[in-house]
């Protein structure tokens, strides 16, 4: 798992969406707490396309052979991406906002 073709997506989406994070910080679009935020949800959304694209081919190869690897991996990308980003959100805000309590604390 998370070899080959499904490791390059993931970490180069992952990649993508950090840099864009990263300037958005420098040009005062982000705050720190923003950031980290930010920074969570890329990781689980790098996480959930690589195992989307590994299940979803594996998926797609059971179904339908040859076109079903194809469609499941980019189904799985996409699947796994979306719920890799949205449970990397309320992780990264909940690390956020604690942040934010123990800095004031």
């Amino acid at each position: 798992m998370l070899q080959g073709g499904s490791l390059w997506t993931g970490l180069i989406a992952g990649a993508v969406n950090q840099i864009q994070d990263h300037k958005k910080l420098r040009n005062g679009h982000l705050d720190k707490n923003q950031y980290t935020a930010g920074t969570t949800k890329n990781m689980t959304g790098t996480l959930g396309i690589m195992a989307g694209v590994e299940y979803g081919a594996m998926l797609g190869t059971a179904i339908f052979p040859g076109v079903g690897t194809a469609v499941g991996s980019v189904a799985g990308a996409i699947v796994g991406g979306q719920l890799g980003h949205s449970v990397g959100h309320q992780l990264g805000n909940m690390v956020s906002s604690q942040m934010v309590v123990n800095r004031k604390a």
